[in-house]
C-alpha cells in the first residue's frame, strides 16, 4: 500500500529536505554488524520522512543567519515559527513581519518561493497573541502519467495559518499554545492508478515553553540575559491527498535551546545560542530487520507515532542520537540598530547530511527593521538555499512609544 502517492513524492523531493526516499528497505549488515548499502558498503541512509515538509523550512532570516536556531532567542514577529512563548517576553507591545525565501534559486528557479507573514500583540505584560500566514509556491509543474504523457500543467502550493495565545505563568516563565490550519495543494485533479489526488488538509497544535532572565548581575555592574526555550510543534492528525484511509506524518518536532546575551557596554551586546531538533516521526524500517514491519509503523496514531519515535530507531541507541540535528549562532548588535550573525548547522550524514554555515546583518532604525540571511553549504549535500540571500522586514509598532 502506498503511503504518499508518487506524483506527490516527486513534487515533495524539490524541496530539498533530504527526502531519501529510494534508500529505505535497501540495507545489509556488514560483517561487523553494521548496516551499509549493498555493493558500496557505503553507510545505511535511513532519513526520516514526513508529509508537508514545508512546515520544517525556517521562514526567519534572524535565525536563519544564526544556524537557523531561534527556539531561545528574544521574542520578534516570527517568534511563532520556533516557540510562540516567546512573545511574552517582547520588548515591544506590537510588532509585524513579512519574510521573503526564494526556494531552489541556483537552479536557476525564479517561481517557487516561501512568503511568510507573522505578528503579535501583548493585551498586557501578561499576555499576548499572535498569528501567522506561510504560503509556499512550488511554481509551474508539468504533470505526467506513468507512461510520460502530459496530463496539464498546475500551479501547486501549499499554505498553513496559525494563531498563537501566550502567558507568563511567573516573572520568568511562560508558556504558549498556538492552533493551525494546513493545506497542502500539490496534484489536485490530478489521477494516479485510478485515484484522483485531492488537497490534503490537517489541523495541528504547537506547545511552547520559555524562561528568561533579564537581570544576571555581573561583577562590573552589568545585566546579562539568559533564557531556555523548548517547543513541540506540528503535532495533529495525519494528512492524506485522496479518499483512502491511508494517511501521512505531519513533520511533528521538538527543539531546545538555550541562549545567553553578554552586555559588553552601553552600546554592544553579544548573544550566543545553541539548539537540537528532532523530528518525532517514526523511524523507516532500514531492511536489516526482517520483523520490521513498515505498514504497522505507518498505521500508528500521531500521538503514538511521536513517542515511539523517540526509541524506535532500527540500529537502537545510537541511531536514535544521530536523529538529531545541531545549530549554533551568534549575533553582535551595536546600539540596537546594527546586528552581524553568524551560525552553524549540522545534520548526520546517514539521516540527510545536511551540514552548512550561515551569515547575516540586521538593520534597525526606529519602527523598522530588515533582517538578512545568507547559506554557504559545507558539505556535498546540496541545499536548497546554497548560496541564496533571504531578508525580513519587520516593524514594531510599539517602539515610538517606548522612545
Amino acid at each position: 500500500m502506498q503511503r504518499i502517492l508518487r506524483n506527490s513524492l516527486s513534487i515533495l523531493a524539490i524541496f530539498g529536505l533530504t527526502l531519501s526516499l529510494g534508500a529505505q528497505n535497501a540495507c545489509v549488515l556488514d560483517d561487523n554488524g553494521n548496516p551499509v548499502l549493498p555493493g558500496t558498503g557505503a553507510p545505511c541512509i535511513n532519513t526520516v520522512v514526513s508529509a508537508v515538509p514545508f512546515l520544517r523550512i525556517n521562514p526567519d532570516a534572524r535565525g536563519g543567519a544564526m544556524g537557523d536556531a531561534g527556539v531561545a532567542l528574544s521574542g520578534d514577529a516570527n517568534s511563532i515559527h520556533y516557540n510562540a512563548s516567546r512573545m511574552a517576553f517582547a520588548e515591544q507591545d506590537v510588532a509585524l513581519g513579512a519574510t521573503y525565501t526564494p526556494w531552489l534559486q541556483a537552479l536557476g528557479l525564479n517561481d517557487v518561493y516561501l512568503a511568510y507573514l507573522g505578528g503579535y500583540k501583548k493585551l498586557d505584560e501578561f499576555q499576548a497573541i499572535g498569528a501567522s500566514l506561510r504560503y509556499f509556491s512550488l511554481g509551474d509543474i508539468q504533470y505526467t502519467d506513468v507512461n510520460g504523457q502530459s496530463t496539464g500543467t498546475g500551479k501547486p502550493n501549499e499554505f498553513e495559518f496559525s494563531l498563537a495565545y501566550t502567558r507568563k505563568l511567573s516573572d520568568r516563565f511562560a508558556a504558549s499554545l498556538t492552533g493551525k490550519y494546513i493545506n497542502s495543494n500539490l496534484a489536485s485533479g490530478q489521477e494516479v492508478s485510478g485515484t484522483v489526488l485531492e488537497a490534503g488538509q490537517a489541523f495541528a497544535a504547537d506547545l511552547g515553553f520559555t524562561y528568561r532572565n533579564d537581570n544576571i548581575r555581573t561583577s562590573s555592574g552589568k545585566r546579562n540575559k539568559f533564557a531556555i526555550g523548548a517547543a513541540i510543534t506540528n503535532i495533529g492528525a495525519k494528512i492524506t491527498y485522496t479518499q483512502d484511509t491511508v494517511r501521512d506524518f505531519l513533520p511533528a518536532n521538538l527543539a531546545v535551546g538555550a541562549a545567553y546575551t553578554f552586555q559588553l557596554d552601553q552600546y554592544n551586546e553579544l548573544t550566543f545560542t545553541v539548539e537540537t531538533n528532532k523530528l518525532l516521526v517514526p523511524s523507516p524500517c532500514d531492511g536489516t530487520d526482517v520483523n520490521c514491519n513498515q505498514d504497522q509503523i505507518d498505521d500508528q496514531s500521531p500521538i503514538s507515532g511521536i513517542f515511539s519515535s523517540l526509541s524506535d530507531a532500527p540500529q537502537g541507541f545510537g541511531e536514535e542520537l544521530r536523529e538529531f540535528t545541531y545549530s549554533v549562532g551568534a549575533e553582535y548588535w551595536y546600539d540596537k540598530q546594527f546586528a552581524v550573525r553568524a551560525g552553524y548547522f549540522s545534520e548526520h550524514s546517514t539521516k540527510g547530511g545536511r551540514k552548512y554555515l550561515t551569515a547575516g546583518l540586521g538593520l534597525k532604525y526606529n519602527i523598522f527593521g530588515l533582517n538578512f540571511s545568507y547559506l554557504v553549504p559545507t558539505s556535498a549535500q546540496r541545499n536548497p538555499l546554497d548560496n541564496t540571500l533571504r531578508f525580513s522586514l519587520l516593524f514594531d509598532f510599539g517602539a515610538a512609544s517606548a522612545k
